[in-house]
C-alpha cells in the first residue's frame, strides 16, 4: 500500500492501544466472573483483540502497552458496579472508534505522489469481529444485579425522597448539626429495617418468588437505602454544629450526586438515555426537601421551639 500519512498513522496506532487496553480488561473481567461459558466467551473476544493488536502493529511497526490507567478503572469497576456496567461503557467507546474505522478503510494514505492510497484490508474484517462481540456480550449479559434493578430504586428513591425531606425539615428547626445527624440516623435505620422487612413480605406474598429470592431482594433494598443515609447524613457529622446551611448545602448536592450516579449506572447497563429519569427524581427529591424545609421552619415558629 501506499505511504501512510502521519494522520492515519496516529488513528491506527490509537486502535492499536485501545485494541490492548480491551484485551487487558476483558482477561480481567474473565479472571472473576463465575459462569464458565461466561469466562469463555470473554476469554475469546480477549483473544480477538491481541489479533486486532497485532494486525495494526504491522502497520505501525512498534509495540504500544496499554492504557494502566484505564485497565485499573474499569477493574475497579466491575469489582464495584459489576460486569454488566463495564462491557457496555467499553462498547459504547467501540461504537464511538466505528468512524475511525470507516475512515481507515475508505483510504489508508497516499502514495509518494500524495495519491490515495489503497484502503487497508483488514477494516472489514476488524470490523465485523467487533459487531460478532457485541452479539456475543448481549446474549451472555445476565449479571444478578441487574435483576434487582426495581429493588435497588425502591430503596435508593424512598431514602432520598424521605432523608431529604426529614433532614431539611430538621435542620433549622434543630439547628444543630449534632442532633440533626442523630434524628437522621434513627431515622435512617429504622426506615432501613422497615423497608427491607416490607419488600421481603412483598416478595414472599408471591408464589413464584422463592424466599430466598426474597431475602435477596429485601437486601438489595435496604443496603441500598442504607447507603443513601450514611451519604446524606454525613455532611452533618463532618459540619460544626452550627454550620448547619453548610451542612444542608451539601447535604442536597450528595443527594443530586446518588440520583445521577444511579441513572448513569441503570442508563449505561439498559442502553437507555438517563437525563429524563434523572431530572425527575431530582426534581422530586429535592421539591420534598424544599417542602419540609419550609413546614420545619413553621413549626418552629408556631411551637415556639428553641434548641
Amino acid at each position: 500500500m501506499g505511504v501512510l500519512t502521519s494522520e492515519t498513522l496516529k488513528t491506527i496506532e490509537t486502535l492499536q492501544r485501545a485494541e490492548a487496553t480491551d484485551a487487558r480488561v476483558y482477561r480481567q473481567l474473565a479472571a472473576w466472573v463465575k459462569d464458565p461459558a461466561e469466562r469463555r466467551t470473554l476469554t475469546n473476544i480477549a483473544a480477538d483483540e491481541d489479533e486486532h493488536y497485532a494486525t495494526w502493529r504491522r502497520y505501525t511497526g512498534r509495540d504500544l502497552p496499554p492504557r494502566r490507567g484505564r485497565v485499573a478503572w474499569y477493574s475497579l469497576m466491575g469489582r464495584v458496579l459489576g460486569y454488566t456496567f463495564v462491557i457496555k461503557l467499553m462498547e459504547s467507546c467501540e461504537n464511538r472508534s466505528a468512524a475511525a474505522y470507516e475512515a481507515l478503510g475508505a483510504a489508508g494514505g497516499k502514495d509518494e505522489d500524495c495519491r490515495p492510497g489503497p484502503v487497508i484490508p483488514e477494516v472489514a474484517q476488524i470490523m465485523a469481529r467487533e459487531q460478532a462481540h457485541e452479539d456475543q456480550l448481549v446474549n451472555m449479559l445476565d449479571e444478578e444485579r441487574l435483576h434487582h434493578v426495581g429493588d435497588i430504586v425502591l430503596g435508593l428513591n424512598d431514602a432520598l425522597v424521605e432523608l431529604t425531606g426529614t433532614i431539611a425539615g430538621l435542620t433549622f428547626a434543630l439547628a444543630n448539626t449534632r442532633v440533626i445527624a442523630l434524628a437522621g440516623i434513627i431515622t435512617g435505620v429504622a426506615a432501613t429495617l422497615s423497608m427491607a422487612a416490607s419488600n421481603y413480605l412483598a416478595k414472599g406474598a408471591d408464589t413464584r418468588v422463592s424466599n430466598a429470592d426474597a431475602l435477596r431482594a429485601s437486601l438489595y433494598t435496604g443496603v441500598a437505602y442504607l447507603v443513601t443515609v450514611v451519604a446524606l447524613v454525613l455532611p452533618y457529622l463532618i459540619f460544626p454544629a452550627r454550620a448547619y446551611v453548610g451542612a444542608l448545602v451539601m447535604m442536597l448536592v450528595a443527594a443530586v450526586l446518588i440520583i445521577f450516579a444511579f441513572n448513569y449506572y441503570v442508563g449505561v447497563t439498559r442502553g437507555e438515555s438517563y437525563w429524563r429519569r434523572f431530572a425527575q427524581m431530582a426534581a422530586l427529591s429535592l421539591g420534598v426537601a424544599a417542602l419540609s424545609f419550609v413546614i420545619g421552619l413553621g413549626a418552629k415558629k408556631l411551637l415556639g421551639v428553641e434548641v
